[in-house]
């Protein structure tokens, strides 16, 4: 049954609530291991059992992003045990996160490297965000994590290639470059000082997969064997939230041009009407499942960038807290789930999406965990 909303319940109250659940449910030791944790891919789901899921890598970085996210929370309020989201008897978001990582190494076969580029991406940018968390909670100038982003910075430097002109491969097969991929390496060498091959990447983008009559960028690019490049011409809304993080962080008119045309075009074109608002769509389970988060977390820097002219974060912000309340506002709790439960879309309600015993994926939950941090930076309480 769907609950009523508490009153005067702040939107940081909201995350920790979202952190609680998803952390609750699917969080766990890897086999047992004392220092690891991980995160089930579905719930209810044993030990064992979802060791013969397949294995979600990427899905494993966003959860960390989350984490991450928390813990920058937990820091504003004092990064003292009471300031934890899920309390002082149980660990900090950072202390989390950390164990995160340990589990993804030994998930993956003691390593980080992984056969697809994009993930890669975005473990390195959740890194190194866990990374500028622990200095700031630390305040010792020390780089904890930087053996991540060790490993991975070569490995996404050598996917970025003049093939096909330039940009990243998508997978070690290496014959396709996407905006999956060359968006989030794109963000993640202009936030480690690589500007001029992150600026290379997002011109590659710009040249090749995007589409100026939407105003957003396409999904890839591969080369024929006749020897043209071939587009595919799929829109994804996640596409869009990296490589507007990449626009941000570089800069420029440009850059920020652009920036404000994919925000205003993702408002024209990725959005559905739920009630009196507008909210992003949602693209569905599975890896689709994450999609919408993600954009959110972008649109949440755009909202706060103060390079943008005041309409363009206005439309952004307009979108993430529509978005964000509408997953509120659609989600449940029942006793004995562990707590709060999401809808798969915005628009729809968890009691639809969710009957009794159906399974609950991760990335669905991860999704509206996403949207409420990223509401969550714009300070807004619920009146």
């Amino acid at each position: 049954m769907t609950q009523p909303e508490p009153p005067a319940l702040d939107w940081s109250a909201r995350a920790d609530e979202a952190a609680r659940s998803v952390t609750r449910r699917f969080g766990r030791r890897l086999l047992f291991l004392p220092g690891t944790h991980i995160a089930a891919t579905s719930w209810p789901s044993g030990t064992f059992r979802s060791l013969t899921l397949p294995w979600h890598y990427w899905w494993q970085a966003h959860y960390l992003d989350c984490l991450v996210d928390a813990g920058r929370r937990e820091l504003e309020r004092g990064a003292t045990p009471r300031a934890r989201f899920d309390g002082p008897g149980n660990p900090s978001s950072g202390r989390l996160a950390s164990r995160l990582l340990r589990g993804i190494q030994l998930r993956n076969l003691l390593t980080f490297v992984n056969n697809y580029y994009d993930d890669m991406a975005w473990l390195a940018l959740a890194s190194l965000r866990l990374d500028n968390l622990a200095e700031a909670a630390s305040k010792k100038g020390r780089r904890r994590y930087a053996k991540v982003q060790r490993t991975l910075t070569p490995q996404l430097e050598s996917a970025s290639t003049d093939h096909l002109g330039g940009g990243t491969f998508w997978s070690r097969q290496r014959d396709f470059k996407n905006t999956p991929a060359t968006a989030p390496v794109a963000l993640y060498f202009a936030r480690i000082g690589q500007q001029q091959r992150a600026q290379s990447l997002v011109d590659w983008l710009d040249a090749t997969l995007f589409d100026a009559g939407r105003g957003l960028y396409l999904d890839g690019a591969r080369l024929d064997p006749d020897g043209r490049i071939r587009v595919e011409d799929n829109v994804y809304t996640y596409n869009q939230g990296p490589v507007l993080g990449a626009l941000l962080e570089l800069g420029g008119a440009r850059n920020l041009g652009r920036a404000a045309e994919v925000v205003a075009a993702v408002e024209r074109h990725l959005t559905v009407r739920a009630g009196d608002a507008e909210v992003l769509r949602c693209d569905g389970t599975g890896d689709r499942g994450l999609f919408t988060g993600i954009l959110c977390r972008y649109l949440a820097l755009a909202a706060q960038d103060p390079q943008l002219p005041g309409t363009v974060r206005a439309a952004a912000e307009r979108l993430v807290m529509a978005t964000a309340d509408a997953f509120w506002n659609g989600s449940s709790t029942s006793a004995g789930t562990g707590g709060r439960i999401f809808a798969i879309h915005a628009t729809s309600t968890a009691e639809a999406n969710y009957p009794p015993g159906a399974a609950v994926e991760l990335s669905t939950q991860l999704q509206a965990w996403m949207t409420l941090e990223a509401a969550a930076t714009l300070r807004r309480v619920v009146r």
